[in-house]
């Protein structure tokens, strides 16, 4: 098999060329993929509504097209759910993503065309292989096959043609009959609800193969390599599966989990950072040596950056990749080829590079501290997590931080509820260690923190084991996409944990 891999490589570097030609003229590919877009809506309901045959230029589009959020969209998604055709977009939609509904209580029906699954998310996939094989041409990844975790959920009916999932079991469905020959495991294992069971069944049928990549959330592979370790008796994966190279990551920070990684790997491999969400296939990185993931300008998705100032306003104001400033934080608003026009998908990003235009995730919207003016986003909080875990010599494994109000009693503070797969020697070291990192990293944090005036030292709870997914459990938020937000703007989330 390893004779195969310099032909796989050769062909990957084949699409090079295509990947040159947007990365290389951004505003131009983005300006063309709008102009399909409208071109292909505008005799849908959405389109006639607001004169997509008219528009000719971003300016008016933006003028024309209001910001949305997904109540916005809902009832257009509800009549196409319902079996209609030519609503959000012009050919037939018989795939909706059910997301985990982080920026709400709600699970949220992200519409899934043809078009969004092979120019976007099988497109975006077809990219990075060719992206990571130009940095490793005599790279085995293919010569195996690769692990995924997939979704949570069995694929339900909303009728007799219309059919939901989690992304993942989407993704799963529908790929060409060639993805399933290089994935493991078989699909009815990828996709079973039940984790208990599902881990033992992923170990049993994973452990016999040649696994040279593994992709998904870091909390379940960790818990999925334990269990392997636990089975085989084996020291590392790596005496498993001796021809590993690959990591997959997205959805959380790989921060605090990088070294937990390292250890029970036992080797050194490569990691790669993925955007890859409900609504679209954003960014990867392009280059192991490189901040930040190359954002796909070519792939079905018109990009329009949102100042986090103008949030909430009725009319906001996005701006685009000519005018975006490295640092910044933005909350990005697409239009795609699935049917969502101007549409807020809640994640908040910064720009590390701008030739190429490269990105990496900073937060939520709505996941952040800013009770006091602090404005702690999770970037923040997954690096001052991980400074303080190598002071310490801790290790976590998950954790979630809320607002302690002013009272007659004090003024106010953060309190962090942190499950610790190593809990430091000394607690008290470890709060300390993550205040001088937040302030390190946020000056509005570190001017709060100031003499105590308006916040005090953070209070910090050690988790016990399993405490974060009872409360997912409980929640039917266990597996997958799901995670505890890091951040919440009040106590409903943390007291409910504390409770369990």
């Amino acid at each position: 098999m390893k004779l195969f891999s310099p032909a796989i490589s050769r062909l990957a570097r084949l699409r090079l060329w295509q990947i040159e030609e947007w990365v290389n003229n951004p505003v131009a590919a983005q300006r063309e993929v709008l102009q399909e877009l409208v071109t292909s809506a505008q005799y849908t309901v959405f389109g006639r509504q607001f004169g997509f045959n008219k528009l000719f230029n971003v300016r008016t589009f933006k003028q024309t097209v209001p910001v949305h959020e997904y109540d916005d969209l809902k009832p257009y998604i509800e009549r196409m759910m319902q079996g209609e055709d030519n609503v959000l977009w012009n050919t037939p939609v018989r795939w909706f993503a059910k997301s985990s509904g982080t920026t709400s209580e709600r699970s949220k029906f992200i519409p899934v065309s043809e078009e969004s699954l092979e120019e976007n998310h099988y497109q975006g996939a077809k990219d990075v292989l060719t992206l990571y094989y130009r940095h490793n041409p005599d790279s085995g990844l293919l010569t195996g096959k690769g692990l995924v975790i997939g979704g949570s959920h069995q694929i339900s009916q909303a009728s007799e043609e219309i059919s939901y999932g989690d992304l993942s079991a989407v993704l799963l469905q529908n790929s060409p009959f060639w993805g399933h020959w290089i994935r493991t495991p078989e699909l009815s294992i990828a996709l079973m609800d039940e984790w208990d069971n599902k881990i033992e069944q992923l170990a049993l049928s994973t452990i016999p193969e040649n696994v040279t990549s593994i992709s998904g959330v870091p909390t379940w592979n960790l818990v999925l390599m334990k269990h392997i370790l636990a089975l085989t008796g084996k020291s590392t994966i790596s005496e498993i599966w001796p021809e590993l190279e690959l990591y997959i990551h997205g959805g959380v920070s790989f921060v605090p989990y990088r070294e937990q990684f390292r250890k029970l790997i036992g080797k050194n491999i490569n990691y790669l950072e993925m955007y890859n969400a409900s609504e679209g296939f954003f960014a990867a990185q392009d280059s192991p040596d490189e901040d930040g993931m190359l954002l796909f300008t070519r792939h079905g998705i018109f990009f329009e950056f949102m100042p986090l100032e103008e949030y909430g306003k009725k009319f906001p104001h996005t701006i685009g990749l000519n005018r975006v400033e490295i640092g910044k934080n933005y909350a990005p608003v697409i239009s795609t080829n699935g049917g969502l026009w101007r549409y807020i998908i809640g994640d908040t990003i910064q720009f590390t590079s701008l030739k190429p235009y490269r990105i990496k995730v900073s937060g939520r919207l709505k996941h952040y501290i800013n009770a006091f003016g602090e404005e702690v986003i999770v970037d923040n909080s997954d690096k001052a997590i991980a400074v303080a875990c190598d002071k310490t010599g801790a290790t976590v494994n998950d954790y979630t931080a809320a607002p302690i109000y002013f009272s007659d009693n004090g003024n106010g503070a953060h309190e962090w509820l942190i499950e610790f797969e190593k809990t430091p020697d000394d607690i008290a070291l470890f709060a300390y260690e993550l205040d001088s990192a937040l302030k390190n990293f946020n000056s509005d944090y570190e001017a709060k923190r100031h003499k105590d005036i308006a916040l005090r030292m953070p209070i910090v709870h050690a988790a016990r084991k399993g405490q974060f997914n009872e409360w997912l459990s409980r929640n039917g938020k266990l597996g997958g996409q799901h995670k505890v937000p890091r951040l919440s703007n009040d106590r409903k989330l943390l007291e409910e944990i504390l409770a369990i």
